[in-house]
């Protein structure tokens, strides 16, 4: 039986056609041939250090994290400790040929000869599917040409101020903590969903103010060119202490 002693991430590894093992990650995809150019030995032929014009064929199967390996330090009387985890890169392949004398390899990838063949089955289809596009598009371009007007975005105001601490309850700290996010424009908050605003809620640690000071509705508001809430609050304050001094 073949077999050849190769060298890769730094390893030796004894191999023979259709054997399986795992290596140092490679950077190639899953279904490719990959080559092996650093061979030692071929059975009772040794290289010095390698053998000229050999070469060892394998199909990469996967590359994936192992299982974790936990890494724990401690010097007695110190009190010191570290905990830490960590999960090795390997690539799993299959050797498919032993090379000698320059030879290239003439085995394809399993995987890489049943994409071919599902490729060519599938064009015949994606091409009548082409072809019967346009009729299905065109309902679909009425619609959206009959569509009102109303469901578009409405545009900001030209006199707004784009500044996110008009919202009331947000001061420079909450500032700082949204601007960190990404987050520094009206138009941002405003077009924010359900999904986004219990998104940045538990990201940020707002327990629940967002929703209760209503942002969202803030932000339209401010959008769309109304006053600040804080200014309509103040000024409705005022208005009840005039009435009370009559």
């Amino acid at each position: 039986m073949t077999f050849a002693v190769i060298k890769t991430g730094g390893k030796q590894y004894k191999v023979a056609a259709n054997d399986v093992l795992k290596i140092e990650k490679l950077d190639a995809e899953a279904g490719t041939i990959v080559t092996f150019d650093q061979v030692l030995m071929i059975d009772g032929q040794v290289g010095a250090p390698l053998i000229e014009g050999a070469l060892v064929a394998a199909e990469l199967l996967e590359t994936r994290k192992q299982k974790t390996v936990i890494i724990f330090k401690k010097n007695r009387r110190h009190n010191y400790r570290r905990r830490n985890g960590h999960r090795q890169l390997l690539s799993t392949v299959r050797i498919t040929e032993i090379l000698t004398g320059g030879a290239k390899p003439t085995i394809k990838a399993a995987g890489v000869a049943a994409k071919t063949d599902s490729v060519a089955a599938e064009k015949p289809v994606k091409a009548a599917a082409k072809i019967a596009a346009p009729k299905a598009a065109a309902p679909k371009a009425e619609a959206e040409a009959k569509a009102p007007a109303a469901k578009k975005a409405a545009k900001p105001a030209a006199d707004f101020t784009d500044d996110i601490k008009l919202i009331g309850g947000v001061g420079p700290a909450l500032e700082k903590k949204l601007n960190a996010a990404g987050i520094t424009s009206l138009t941002q908050i405003a077009a924010w969903k359900k999904a986004d605003v219990a998104k940045f809620d538990e990201e940020l640690e707002f327990h629940g103010r967002i929703e209760r000071d209503e942002w969202v509705a803030q932000a339209k508001d401010l959008v769309a060119g109304k006053p600040p809430r804080a200014k309509i609050d103040q000024e409705a304050v005022a208005d009840k202490a005039e009435d009370k001094t009559k």
